[in-house]
């Protein structure tokens, strides 16, 4: 047995006020003190971030592979971290035996820059020069230690070697630590900022109005800024995690305040006073809030438990965020509704005087979203074709992921001015592709010939330019060969060479020899890391979908609602995903081609499929209110669209233009992580919610509200939280 809910008798009183409310209320008469509150806290934690000092740092560890195991045998016996060495890359179309005075002093003046141990010329031991003399590098070793090397340093180093070039001198410095320091700050979050106004002003026709989102999400930024600084000495955070920060908490955080100062405004048009206004909000759209938020802190904190040690600490970081923003939303924001309040509301009762003198005392109120109403009317009389062609548009732009590769971005995809780009190319030019990511192969034990069988065996395997080593490693006990493959480190070909020399080359010869060989190095890890990410990544989409679709199913009461949600969900992450794949992997629209970050598709799933569930809270859950009321499937599905449409487009528009602004970053990753999620935002408010959702609700009619009778008996009753 099985049975589709009917609408229950309208209640003769309001209820009072639930937990959601009293709070609102509680904030609204202590506005003043609510206000203080936040700003004290928000000094207080940037304060302490500040004096604390820069706590990020980054962790690649991945335990359980080839790479980490290599990096861990060569930490025990000795060997210097390789992210604390840089190289001068050198051109003289001369020669550079032409240039060789020239090049001993910058040589000497690099010397002499602080934060540098040593450098070894082109000529010595520690470099190398091309076949045909022009091109060459020094080896630059800098201080060791835990903890980062000064940018100012980095930054002199770069300055210094720059300056050296012309005259038909190239100059230019490769490596991590300074490739790190070069990458100038972008103009995003204030471009994302000054979007996100100008949108929220066309949408409510006032500053005042439009400030108050804005000003909310900022508050929340600031505080999650100053908390995660804190945190970052206590548990490993990325020190790209900041702008992901920024990034995520503008956009939820505008999206939320947004949904919820919506309803307000409904509210005050349908006759109520400010306090019982935004107590209504609170408890209908701030309930859609927790429960979108909720849903976000879930996904991220599955990242966790994933053992990804590089995300682990920006999926906290990220969940601290919106947990951050959701506070606000609920404390703060009402807060701001009573300070604002009488000039928001004389705004919003003078703005809909003059629509009606325009239209007519008889015309529609202004909120009760006419368009929107048409557009569910014409979805209604074609809901199967404009539902074939929905989805037939998600299905063409997830096409790419089947070809999608992931990786590390490297120098290589770099802009073409910046000086790492320029090492990147000449030691392209001069050695190879394949010397811009060697192998560091780690050979310990055997017969104490180990080191030398392994170069020879590495110097004949295909795929492989050219060897150096072997050397012997700290203590001694252990040996590494660098093996310079053929391709560039981002190429497939390399991929394929690491996985064939683990298996078809080291194997045989450690059974030959008895001694443990490994293929580390970061061209490895980095493959490592992609190949775990992708083993993952069905364990964590299969949990993280079924806990949402089990919380809808209790929000909803219906069975093929959430089963909808989440089949459309993740479609428009699958579609946001072939966008970057075309975008960044395939060079569209002129970007470097290059593998998609890692970590990129874990951190956008997690993210988008909470807000997803954002906008399915709040469309569905007014049409779930009309069907309650009427018991016309056919009516409801027009009436949740009137409802929310407008504030849905609203919202998505500002979460595009702060998620789209990212791609003004200089960071390759937050290019990629900025579109995916602009992409995804914009499919999910324009295909889906506006097209497919009404289709597949106008074809399922009464259907939709399915729910067999066993569960019927067990779930809770739950009102949806409404916009």
């Amino acid at each position: 047995m099985a049975r589709t809910e009917a609408a229950p008798a309208p209640a003769a009183a309001t209820p009072p006020p639930g937990r959601l409310g009293r709070i609102a209320a509680g904030s609204m008469r202590h506005r003043r003190t609510a206000l203080l509150l936040w700003l004290v806290l928000v000094a207080v934690l940037t304060a302490g971030a500040q004096v604390a000092g820069d706590g990020y740092r980054n962790d690649h560890s991945l335990p359980g592979t080839d790479s980490q195991a290599a990096a861990d045998l060569l930490a025990a016996h000795g060997a210097e971290p390789e992210d604390r060495t840089a190289r001068v890359l050198l051109k003289n179309a001369d020669g550079l035996d032409a240039g060789r005075d020239r090049i001993a002093a910058l040589l000497d003046q690099v010397k002499a820059l602080p934060s540098v141990d040593s450098v070894q010329d082109p000529w010595s031991a520690g470099g190398a020069v091309s076949r045909d003399g022009t091109i060459g590098y020094a080896t630059v070793a800098l201080d060791e230690g835990d903890g980062p090397l000064p940018a100012e340093d980095l930054t002199r180093l770069l300055d210094t070697v720059r300056e050296a070039g012309g005259d038909g001198l190239v100059t230019a410095v490769g490596g991590e630590a300074t490739r790190g320091a070069e990458e100038a700050g972008g103009a995003a979050e204030g471009a994302g900022m000054l979007a996100a106004l100008v949108v929220l002003v066309l949408f409510f026709g006032s500053l005042v109005a439009a400030a108050v989102p804005l000003v909310t999400a900022v508050f929340a930024v600031g505080g999650a800024l100053g908390l995660i600084g804190l945190a970052a000495h206590l548990f490993t955070v990325a020190d790209f995690t900041p702008p992901v920060m920024m990034l995520v908490g503008l956009g939820v955080g505008v999206d939320y305040a947004l949904l919820i100062f919506h309803r307000y405004r409904t509210e005050l048009l349908a006759g109520a006073d400010r306090h019982h206004a935004a107590v209504r909000a609170m408890e209908v759209a701030g309930r859609t809030v927790l429960f979108a938020g909720c849903t976000v802190i879930i996904a991220l904190l599955g990242l966790v438990v994933l053992g990804l040690g590089a995300l682990q600490g920006v999926a906290l970081a990220v969940a601290l965020t919106v947990l951050v923003t959701m506070a606000a939303s609920v404390t703060l924001l009402p807060a701001l509704l009573a300070l604002a309040g009488a000039r928001i509301e004389r705004h919003v009762r003078a703005r809909e005087a003059k629509w009606r003198a325009r239209r007519g005392e008889t015309g529609a109120d202004p909120a009760d979203g006419g368009r929107w109403a048409a557009l569910a009317t014409a979805v209604g009389r074609r809901p199967l074709p404009v539902l074939l062609a929905g989805v037939a548009v998600l299905v063409a732009l997830s096409a790419p992921v089947l070809g999608m590769r992931l990786g590390f971005a490297d120098a290589g995809t770099d802009p073409a001015e910046s000086s790492s780009r320029t090492a990147y190319d000449l030691t392209a030019e001069g050695f190879g592709p394949g010397f811009n990511g060697p192998l560091v192969v780690v050979a310990e034990g055997g017969d104490g010939a180990s080191g030398k069988e392994l170069a020879t065996a590495l110097g004949e395997a295909r795929g492989v330019a050219a060897i150096q080593g072997p050397f012997p490693v700290g203590d001694g006990e252990v040996a590494t060969v660098l093996a310079f493959p053929e391709a560039g480190p981002q190429d497939e070909a390399t991929a394929q060479l690491v996985r064939e020399l683990r298996a078809e080359v080291l194997a045989p010869l450690a059974t030959e020899t008895g001694a443990h060989y490994l293929v580390g190095g970061p061209t490895a890890a980095a493959l490592d890391f992609a190949d775990s990410v992708s083993a993952r990544m069905p364990v964590f989409v299969a949990v993280v979908v079924g806990l949402s679709t089990l919380l809808l199913l209790a929000v909803f009461r219906s069975l093929l609602v959430p089963l909808k949600a989440a089949v459309l969900n993740l479609l428009s992450i699958s579609a946001a995903l072939g966008v970057i794949t075309l975008v960044f992997q395939n060079g569209w629209f002129g970007a470097s081609r290059g593998p998609v970050e890692a970590f990129i598709p874990v951190m956008v799933f997690a993210i988008v499929f909470g807000l997803s569930m954002d906008y399915e809270v709040f469309l569905v859950s007014r049409m779930r209110e009309a069907w309650l009321r009427t018991g016309d499937a056919r009516l409801a599905v027009g009436e949740g669209l009137a409802a929310t449409g407008k504030v849905i487009t609203a919202a998505a528009a500002i979460m595009i233009v702060v998620f789209a602004a990212f791609v003004l970053s200089p960071s390759r990753m937050l290019q990629q992580f900025g579109l995916a999620l602009a992409v995804a935002v914009l499919l999910d408010a324009v295909v889906i919610r506006c097209l497919i959702v009404p289709a597949v609700m106008r074809l399922l009619g009464a259907r939709a509200w399915w729910l067999p009778t066993p569960l019927a008996r067990v779930l809770p009753r739950s009102g949806a939280g409404a916009g």
